[in-house]
């Protein structure tokens, strides 16, 4: 059976943690889209982690993670990240990598930053990973596979072909310094000797996995408001953040897919730019963002503050609706445990017109929120385990919150450990 975990929102919902909930009883962890561009925080008997490209299933020695064919790799993250959990008595994890996920070459990085650099004011925000540009590359045809690293003689003509194109950009737009294709080769070859030991047949391997009867939980990055075709284009990520691209980016048919996690946060939060109606300012957003997560709402990957509002029921339920939603798990619910009322966006008015339904980019960026209010429960709820013994103020929010989006909540984070778990028939 496969479970795929991933995001209602602008990603940032807590979906690390669930993963790593969820992978107690799960035989394989994938990951199937995205890079190192952003992060997982993993509270766990290990200690604190973010995670960027492993899979939130290594904290397990009986899980095998597996980096699918949809993953942007960059190779020295990736084995920079196994160190640094195997240096914190984590053991090592049981890893493979597909021969055909493509690799995020030192280029990537620099024309994103170059990019950025030339937008100013108009820039995307972006985390500078080299996402946008590898997956450029990608469909472009001029990306590299992981299983070229072992045809020499290939890729170093691959390399001086894709370097003519790349230094015409270099030398003309960005006034940049040139590419060397041979030192990319020597810098490649190492590469090749840091993902050897990893280097399998995935989709082969996962086939076997769901003949044999194993469990596999699919891991996604960002979320539905991030999906290049379905999000706040275009201020969205490269690759498709929803469940239905689980299928694409790991290699199992689509019809394996029996359940699906959409993790959701109790009020909002996003990284970088683009259209965020519940969006709240001030003193009253640097509280919640000092309230918020675990340490705070700063991003895993970048540091940086990220921007909080209310819970957004529009835009949760269109991201529930096309994630194709079974359960949502509704995160870091003991935040809001500081306010007397709380806000909740239930509409959204564009030009004086009230609508429920989540519109395209030019009319999201006029919407201003409809907001309701509901009572605060006034307390700590972190340690309980039961949704009958949450207050009852808590429990309506949950079931106002619910109704809204009209998807059933049945996991409740009420803290950053693994056990800090509610579930709900």
């Amino acid at each position: 059976m496969v479970k795929a975990v991933v995001g209602a929102n602008w990603g940032d919902e807590g979906k690390g943690k669930i993963t790593d909930m969820l992978a107690a009883k799960a035989d394989i962890v994938v990951r199937f889209q995205g890079g190192a561009n952003a992060g997982h925080t993993i509270v766990n008997d290990y200690g604190k982690f973010a995670l960027h490209t492993l899979p939130s299933g290594v904290f397990y020695s009986h899980v095998t993670s597996v980096i699918g064919n949809g993953v942007a790799l960059n190779i020295p993250i990736l084995a920079k990240e196994v160190k640094s959990i195997t240096d914190r008595n984590v053991p090592a994890p049981k890893l493979k990598v597909s021969n055909r996920a493509q690799m995020v070459m030192p280029y990537h990085i620099l024309f994103d930053q170059y990019e950025e650099e030339r937008l100013g004011g108009r820039s995307f925000g972006s985390t500078k990973s080299g996402i946008a540009p590898f997956y450029s590359d990608k469909y472009a045809k001029i990306g590299f596979q992981v299983n070229e690293l072992y045809d020499e003689e290939a890729l170093k003509d691959k390399l001086r072909r894709v370097c003519e194109v790349k230094n015409v950009l270099l030398e003309h737009l960005y006034h940049k310094p040139l590419l060397d294709p041979d030192e990319l080769f020597r810098e490649m070859m190492q590469w090749r000797t840091m993902i050897d030991p990893y280097v399998c047949d995935t989709a082969a391997f996962l086939n076997q996995a769901l003949k044999d009867g194993k469990e596999i939980l699919l891991e996604g990055q960002l979320g539905s408001m991030k999906d290049p075709d379905h999000g706040i284009y275009p201020m969205v990520t490269s690759s498709s953040t929803l469940a239905g691209y689980g299928a694409v980016g790991a290699g199992v048919p689509p019809y394996e897919i029996k359940k699906i996690v959409t993790v959701s946060k109790a009020y909002s939060s996003a990284v970088g730019a683009g259209a965020f109606v519940s969006e709240i300012f001030g003193d009253e957003a640097e509280e919640l963002r000092r309230r918020g997560g675990d340490g705070g709402e700063y991003g895993a990957t970048t540091g940086r503050p990220r921007r909080v509002g209310w819970y957004d029921c529009v835009a949760s339920r269109y991201g529930c609706r096309v994630q194709g939603t079974t359960d949502v798990a509704f995160t870091v619910l003991d935040v809001l445990g500081y306010l007397d009322e709380i806000p909740v966006c239930v509409a959204y008015d564009i030009d004086g017109e009230v609508t429920e339904e989540f519109p395209t980019t030019g009319l999201l960026e006029k919407a201003k929120p409809v907001i309701e209010k509901l009572p605060g429960w006034k307390c700590d709820i972190r340690g309980i385990r039961n949704y009958g013994d949450l207050p009852e103020n808590c429990r309506n929010y949950i079931e106002f919150i619910e109704k809204k989006i009209g998807y059933p909540i049945t996991m409740i984070s009420n803290g950053p450990g693994r056990n800090d778990i509610i579930y709900r028939d």
